[in-house]
């Protein structure tokens, strides 16, 4: 029981620093990118997003799926206490990472005047393009270690390393592009650049440090093993490329579909009377407003399935069905506490967001409101989506969430194609579309986690006290910003209804049982956290 308790409870940790990385790593790309734009202008961040989309191309080709692999089969290697064939699951993986990172590296070095040139039509990004190539090497080999830590279940060297990199990347990014804005606006794009490379490479020097801290730890391991026989590095390679390749294919499912999207939604806003400029601005206001602020939420959502890919894994290959169940309702809980009041909270407070983060853009803010009020809903869905994919992910079924996604991806189309034809709806259609696939893709991976786990869910538990707390808190939210609204402006009026809506949905979970204090103790300083809760509960 207490070692149930224990994996619980690292379980919840390791998501809640996951969670706070990934939150922080908004916040310093956001200080990145703002003063970013300011220093180099529309002209040097046309050079700079001219290169980072291919380089996230190569990235994905190199590294998607990878990582997840390396978890899970660590996991499930040390479950079976098999640290030594777990070593070299971790050994094999870094010369594979390896290979594809000096392949990818090596191609974008070669690739980049042609791609920038003859491609691209945009010859002066090729600095850019050559400044962020050396990072193809150092990412893949930090996600090995990562991949390595997760399936041990520690999830801080991932937090860590993932923090350092961001920093490196803001700092020696805005101060190379500063130090070479003299020289041209092109250099000043690669100086930028090049912080993704210093990223790169800062992340792997201090995910390494915390692996060789951890060297000592792990050879007592494997020196205590009673192990008789060790797979193959062959074996393993395909082990990992059997799980990797699948996840690889789902996540050029997104970018695939955006692609599509980006032509079904302005020639069918032309069909119905808009001219090409306008259906550009709609589609800006879609994509460029209120489709980013759905990435949020994901931060959280995405921590959670991180974390249960490893769990699920070990608890799946050693046969220990109830608490592989129970850890499963946890994380799908945990994912419904997160994404149920974000979509709430964004869809009655769409508009005031908006105009607070875009202050200069009134007019479009106003207009891609109702847009970020629809795909709020689709929040809830990604976030089901997420920690669904990490269950099937933990026991095996990776291709599943792949082909549940890509119908919902024919689904998006459909929708998107009928709807966007509707004058009354226009732009709104593709958000409908988006929401459309996030929804048959969340049902069809719940179907399939029910058929391949047997795990039962508690409804009111998973969906209904979150919806209850989270209805109160918009409720209320709304109402304060309301009333604000005329006494402080937009921007204070909407921080002050935010604040007092997470207070209020925090007081209302604990009251209806939504989260207990004991989950609370799971968290990172949470004994202290619910100390302090207990001395103003009246529930003595």
């Amino acid at each position: 029981m207490d070692d149930v308790k224990s994996k619980s409870k690292k379980f919840i940790g390791g998501t809640v620093i996951l969670a706070l990385a990934g939150l922080l790593i908004k916040v310093l790309g956001a200080a990145f990118r703002i003063p970013l734009g300011n220093i180099i202008g529309a002209t040097g961040m046309g050079y700079y997003q001219k290169a980072y989309p291919i380089y996230n191309l190569f990235l994905t080709w190199a590294t998607a799926g990878i990582p997840t692999a390396i978890a899970r089969l660590v996991a499930e290697r040390n479950a079976l206490n098999k640290p030594k064939e777990a070593y070299r699951v971790f050994r094999a993986s870094f010369y594979l990472l390896l290979g594809t990172g000096l392949v990818t590296s090596v191609g974008l070095l070669l690739a980049s005047d042609w791609i920038t040139g003859t491609y691209l039509s945009t010859p002066k990004a090729v600095y850019s393009m050559l400044a962020i190539a050396p990072a193809l090497l150092f990412c893949p080999l930090m996600s090995a270690y990562r991949g390595f830590f997760q399936g041990r279940q520690d999830m801080n060297p991932t937090a860590v390393s993932q923090v350092v990199e961001q920093v490196f990347r803001v700092i020696v990014g805005l101060g190379l592009a500063i130090i070479l804005l003299p020289k041209g606006v092109e250099f000043a794009a690669a100086g930028a650049s090049f912080g993704a490379t210093a990223g790169g490479i800062f992340g792997f020097i201090g995910v390494a440090i915390i692996f060789l801290r951890h060297k000592k730890e792990i050879n007592s391991e494997m020196l205590v093993s009673t192990e008789t026989s060790i797979a193959s590095m062959k074996s393993i390679l395909i082990e990992i490329l059997i799980i990797a390749i699948p996840i690889t294919l789902g996540s050029a499912v997104l970018p695939v579909m955006n692609a599509i999207d980006m032509v079904v939604v302005e020639k069918r806003l032309m069909a119905i009377g808009y001219s090409a400029d306008i259906a550009n601005s709609l589609y800006g206001e879609l994509t460029g407003f209120a489709q980013p602020l759905i990435n949020f939420p994901q931060v959280l959502t995405r921590a959670v399935a991180i974390s249960m890919v490893p769990l699920v894994a070990a608890s799946f290959k050693k046969n220990e069905t109830d608490f592989m169940q129970d850890s499963i309702k946890l994380g799908i809980r945990y994912a419904m506490i997160i994404a149920i009041p974000c979509a709430v909270g964004m869809g009655v407070l769409s508009e005031p967001i908006l105009l607070l983060l875009y202050p200069g853009q009134k007019e479009s803010a106003i207009n891609a409101a109702p847009c970020l009020a629809i795909l709020a809903i689709s929040v809830i869905f990604l976030g089901l989506t997420h920690a669904l994919t990490g269950v099937l992910q933990g026991v095996g079924k990776q291709m599943v969430p792949v082909i549940n996604l890509a119908i919902g991806a024919v689904a998006k189309v459909a929708v998107t194609f009928i709807l966007t034809g509707i004058p009354s709806l226009n732009v709104k259609g593709a958000a409908f579309g988006t929401l459309t696939a996030y929804a048959v893709a969340a049902i069809l991976d719940f179907i399939g986690v029910i058929k391949y786990t047997g795990t039962k869910f508690d409804f009111k538990l998973t969906v209904v006290k979150p919806v209850v707390a989270s209805a109160t808190m918009g409720a209320i939210a709304y109402f304060a910003y309301k009333f604000a609204r005329g006494h402080f402006g937009n921007a204070i009026s909407c921080v002050i209804s935010i604040g007092l809506g997470a207070l209020v949905y925090v007081v209302v979970a604990l009251a209806i049982g939504t989260i207990t204090l004991e989950e609370i103790e799971g968290l990172p300083k949470g004994k202290s956290i619910a100390k302090i809760i207990r001395k103003f509960s009246i529930d003595k």
